[in-house]
C-alpha cells in the first residue's frame, strides 16, 4: 500500500506551501499542492500531517562515527550513531576516514561499506583520506566509489596531517574528486600549544578557554588562504570544512553553488556556541577548529544567509565522557551533535516564538514561517539541497517525484528537553543536556521506510 503524508507544510526548493506527498515503496511518486486531494484516503497508509513541517531528510556530509571495524571499544559505532542520526531527522551521512584502520585504501573502504551495510539505520557514504604516502593510489580509485577526498592540513584526531608540498601539488593538480579540507596552520598551532603548556599546564589557568587561543584565527586563516590559493591555481574543486572565523569569509564568494569550485561548510556547534560557553561547558565543547568569539559566530550566520557558506554539517565526533573530563591538554577534541543538529538550527530560526503559536493548521503555519527574517528554506538548502548537489548524491536532498523518499516530519510549538536517557550516542553525553527545544522530530522515512530499516549506500555521480 502506498503511503500518503497528508496536509503538511512542505519546505522545499525555496518555497513553503501546503500539500501532500505520495510515497510508493522507496520513491516519492507525487506531490499534490494545496487542500484539494481527489484520491480516497482509505487507499493509502495515512500519515496525517496537519500543522507539521515536511522537510527533505537531512544529508550530513561530515560525521565521525568512529567505527572502522578494528577498534575494540570505539567511542561510537555505525549501529549507535546512525540511530542517533535518524532520530534527529538525518537520513544520509558521509563518514570521515580517520578511523581504526584509516580509510586510505580501497580495501579499507570496502570493509567500511560492509560494516555500514550490516549496521546502519541511515544511508551512508565515505570519504577517502589523503596521506603523504598514498596520493597515487588514491587518485587511481574510481571517483564514483566514494564521496570526496578528506585532507587534513592541520593535525586532529587520527594523525592524518598532510604537509608534503609536492604531494599537495600533485593532489590538487590531478584530483578528479572534490577535496574537503580541515584547515589549521600546524606551525601556528604547535607554537601556541607549546607556549600555553609552559604557562598553564598543571595550574588553575589550564582550561578549555585556552583552546581558541591555541587554535586561533591566525592558524585558520593562514591554512585556508594557502589551500584556496592552491585550489585556484589548479582549478580544483575544494570544500572548506567547519569554517570557524570571520576572517576566512573574505576568501569566499557568494555565487550560486553550481557556479563556484571553492565552497565552505559550517557546523551547528560553531553557529550555536561561542567562547563564553567554555566557562560552563569546558572540554565538552572542545573541538577542532575551536569554537571562537560571538563576533565570529554572528559573522558565520550572516555568511550562511549571504551564500558565502554553502552547507551545514555536524562534524559529529563522540568521545567517552571520562576522556573529555581529563585536564584540558589531555582531553580529546570532538562533540557529539547529530541527534539534535536539525533542532539546533530550527531553534535558532524561530525558537521559543513557535511555542506561542499553538498552530493547528498547515495554512496558518505556512503564513507564520514566511514572516521570519532568516528563511527556514535557507536552512533546508544548506542541510539538504546543497549537500546533494555538491557531492553529486543521486536522487536525494529534495522533495521531488522520482526521488528517494527520505523525509522528515517536524512538529513545531512543543517543548522537548535533552536528557541523558534520550541520547542514543554510545558515549552517552552531550553539551546540550538540559537544553529545551521548541520542535520535535515526529516521523522519519529512509527510502520510504519509517521503521528501523531501509538504509542503502549512497550513489555519487561526480
Amino acid at each position: 500500500m502506498k503511503t500518503l503524508i497528508h496536509n503538511a507544510t512542505i519546505v522545499n526548493e525555496g518555497s513553503i506551501f501546503r500539500g501532500s506527498v505520495i510515497i510508493n515503496n522507496d520513491i516519492i511518486e507525487e506531490i499534490v499542492e494545496g487542500d484539494t486531494f481527489h484520491f480516497p484516503l482509505s487507499t493509502f497508509h495515512l500519515q496525517e500531517a496537519e500543522g507539521l513541517l515536511l522537510l527533505p531528510g537531512v544529508i550530513d556530509t561530515h560525521v565521525h562515527f568512529r567505527d572502522g571495524g578494528q577498534s575494540e571499544n570505539p567511542a561510537g559505532t555505525f549501529y549507535s550513531e546512525s540511530r542517533a542520526a535518524r532520530a534527529g531527522g538525518v537520513t544520509s551521512v558521509v563518514d570521515m576516514p580517520n578511523t581504526k584502520p584509516q580509510t586510505v585504501t580501497l580495501e579499507a573502504l570496502e570493509a567500511k561499506e560492509a560494516l555500514a551495510a550490516r549496521d546502519s539505520a541511515v544511508n551512508y557514504g565515505f570519504m577517502l583520506g589523503a596521506t603523504n604516502d598514498n596520493i597515487d593510489d588514491l587518485l587511481a580509485i574510481e571517483p564514483t566509489r566514494y564521496a570526496a577526498i578528506k585532507l587534513f592540513l592541520g593535525s586532529s584526531t587520527g594523525n592524518m596531517l598532510v604537509n608534503d608540498p609536492d604531494q599537495l601539488d600533485h593532489l590538487f593538480r590531478d584530483a578528479r574528486k572534490l577535496i574537503v579540507a580541515h584547515c589549521e596552520e600546524e606551525r601556528v598551532v604547535q607554537a601556541n600549544l607549546a607556549n600555553a603548556k609552559l604557562q598553564y599546564q598543571g595550574t588553575d589557568g589550564e582550561s578549555a578557554a585556552l583552546h581558541p587561543k591555541i587554535r586561533n584565527s591566525e592558524a585558520c586563516f593562514l591554512s585556508t588562504y594557502h589551500a584556496i590559493e592552491r585550489a585556484r591555481r589548479y582549478g580544483t574543486r575544494f570544500h572548506l570544512a567547519h569554517i570557524s572565523t570571520a576572517t576566512e569569509l573574505s576568501l569566499l564568494s557568494n555565487f550560486d553553488i553550481d557556479k563556484k569550485h571553492i565552497t565552505a561548510e559550517v557546523t551547528p556547534n560553531h553557529l550555536w556556541f561561542d567562547d563564553r560557553d567554555y566557562a560552563e561547558l569546558g572540554n565538552l565543547i572542545k573541538c577542532n577548529p575551536a569554537i571562537k568569539s560571538n563576533d565570529d559566530r554572528l559573522a558565520l550566520w550572516a555568511a550562511l544567509e549571504d551564500g558565502l557558506i554553502d552547507t551545514i554539517a555536524t562534524d559529529h565526533a563522540p568521545h567517552p565522557l571520562e576522556a573529555k573530563q581529563r585536564p584540558y591538554f589531555d582531553a580529546p577534541s570532538g562533540i557529539p551533535s547529530i541527534q539534535h543538529s536539525l533542532q539546533m538550527m530550527l531553534e535558532t530560526v524561530f525558537g521559543v516564538e513557535c511555542e506561542k503559536w499553538k498552530v493547528d493548521s498547515s495554512k496558518e503555519l505556512t503564513q507564520r514561517l514566511s514572516a521570519f527574517h532568516f528563511p527556514l528554506s535557507t536552512l533546508i538548502t544548506k542541510m539538504c539541497h546543497n549537500p546533494a548537489l555538491l557531492f553529486g548524491i543521486e536522487r536525494r536532498g529534495f522533495i521531488r517525484p522520482g526521488y528517494q523518499a527520505d523525509l522528515v516530519l517536524v512538529r513545531p510549538g512543543v517543548q522537548e528537553t535533552v536528557t541523558r536517557e534520550s541520547l542514543l550516542y554510545k558515549c552517552g553525553w552531550s553539551p546540550l543536556l538540559g537544553q529545551t527545544f521548541h520542535t520535535r522530530i515526529e516521523h522519519v522515512w529512509v527510502n520510504g521506510n519509517d521503521r528501523d530499516g531501509g538504509a542503502v549506500a549512497l550513489q555519487f555521480n561526480k
